[in-house]
């Protein structure tokens, strides 16, 4: 059965929103601009401009592609911008694996390639070697702003064993907690665990033969003695001066 005109559903008279409308609304919330279309009396159909606005878009994509490639580069600033669980160091071979045809090897180059570019940038950070592998961390000078952002910190005492634990690790590490009480003459595990929480020693596991854990030094270590990095510490002729 055929329906007469008066059946048809008829829109409703009031003008909804614009396709114009929506897209400087959306354009407002992110903070961009659209591309200007001209109006239908004054210029290029709306097809036109949608093109024109849809060519703007693909030309921004490639410039923000162009500042940020994904290269091995890249990838290797991203995976030190955000680190460990831990806060330790990267290995080379965490940091190659995950890029196609890097080689552990050629970390330390791309590791140079980015420093030189922060440095040319004046940037306040830098990648830092470290027990064998690599982290991203604040240069000097930028150490007192930190301190400052997170709070003064809250002093604590080492008991003589716990100093002499670290004197051990720190020389001779990586040690498991047999090695460490056997070259201290006693048992030393329950001062160990109390550095670990104390963020003083760290542990790891080897990746093949045994996985019994070993301890580390930390970051922390050496910020508590002052020290740049383990070459920092004091060698034998200088103690006996």
């Amino acid at each position: 059965m055929s329906r007469s005109p008066q059946d048809r559903f008829d829109p409703p008279s009031q003008p909804g929103i614009s396709l114009e409308a929506l897209t400087e609304a959306f354009a407002q919330a992110m903070g961009t601009f659209p591309a200007h279309r001209e109006s239908p009396d004054s210029g290029p159909a709306d097809g036109v401009g949608e093109k024109a606005a849809e060519l703007t878009c693909a030309k921004e994509a490639a410039a923000d592609d162009a500042v940020c490639p994904v290269c091995p580069r890249s990838i290797l600033e991203a995976m030190l911008f955000v680190g460990r669980r831990d806060g330790g160091p990267l290995r080379v071979e965490e940091l190659a694996e995950p890029v196609r045809g890097v080689e552990p090897g050629e970390i330390p180059a791309l590791v140079d390639e980015l420093n030189r570019r922060y440095r040319a940038h004046g940037c306040p950070y830098e990648i830092q070697s470290e027990q064998g592998g690599y982290r991203l961390a604040l240069r000097r000078p930028f150490h007192s702003l930190r301190d400052r952002f997170y709070g003064r910190v809250r002093e604590a005492r080492l008991s003589r064993a716990a100093i002499d634990v670290l004197a051990i690790v720190a020389y001779e590490q990586p040690l498991t907690a047999e090695q460490i009480g056997r070259l201290r003459g006693k048992s030393s595990g329950h001062v160990i665990s109390q550095l670990v929480r104390r963020r003083l020693l760290r542990i790891e596991r080897p990746q093949t033969g045994p996985r019994t854990a070993q301890y580390h030094t930390t970051d922390r270590f050496l910020r508590l003695f002052g020290l740049e990095d383990l070459d920092d510490l004091p060698r034998s002729e200088e103690l006996d001066r």
